[in-house]
């Protein structure tokens, strides 16, 4: 079987501009709204314009006129994650950047900024299994951050990929079919891409600038 294809674009949170609101929707500019800090509208911001503006380029049409679904799973309600005809879709941010990942297969993308101030013991417990637990009680300081930060992205990512979000089991090993790898980010962030498929996925890294300028 051809194995799976993955497109990345990375952004930094500071390349967000008041422009990009024009090309979103009544239910984007009410989510946008709703942040309190300027950080996190700009990460959302960006999130929603790479989206659109990738998208537009690959179906020929104008930014505003995709057509994104947020609706959630559980409750009804638009904030579920987004969705797309005809493409997988993940985003992620954290700290400075912010990810995008779009393939036709089921994908999970996650980035993480790595916190000296993490409380990883507590967190660890709650997230790891005993094995990886083990592993990580090797490292001290923060090694031990960014080892347990490395485990969490890999963990969000596939259950981004599965769509079971937060509500999976965050111990449970990697299911079968589905192909973690981590990914080379800035040095005080970790990253992780999952997918659903039967092969490893050729990943492909772009700069959002060439869609955002």
């Amino acid at each position: 079987m051809t194995a799976p294809v993955v497109d990345i674009w990375w952004a930094d949170v500071d390349e967000a501009r008041d422009e990009f609101v024009q090309d979103l929707d009544e239910v984007e500019r009410e989510r946008l709204a709703a942040y309190v800090r300027d950080v996190d509208k700009a990460r959302f911001l960006l999130g929603v314009t790479i989206v659109r503006r990738v998208l537009a380029a690959r179906f020929s049409l104008p930014a505003a006129k995709i057509d994104l679904d947020r609706t959630c799973a559980e409750c009804g309600k638009p904030h579920g994650k987004v969705r797309a005809a005809g493409v997988e879709l993940s985003v992620t941010h954290s700290g400075e950047l912010v990810g995008v990942a779009f393939s036709d297969r089921p994908v999970g993308l996650d980035v993480e900024q790595v916190d000296p101030g993490l409380d990883v013991d507590a967190l660890a417990r709650m997230a790891l299994s005993a094995g990886e637990a083990q592993e990580l009680s090797g490292y001290d300081g923060i090694a031990k951050v960014r080892a347990f930060t490395t485990y969490w992205t890999r963990k969000e990512a596939v259950l981004k990929a599965t769509g079971e979000g937060l509500r999976g089991d965050l111990r449970a090993e990697v299911p079968a079919g589905i192909h973690v790898q981590a990914l080379e980010v800035r040095a005080d962030h970790r990253a992780a891409l999952a997918v659903v498929a039967d092969e490893p996925p050729l990943v492909r890294l772009h700069e959002a600038a060439v869609v955002l300028h």
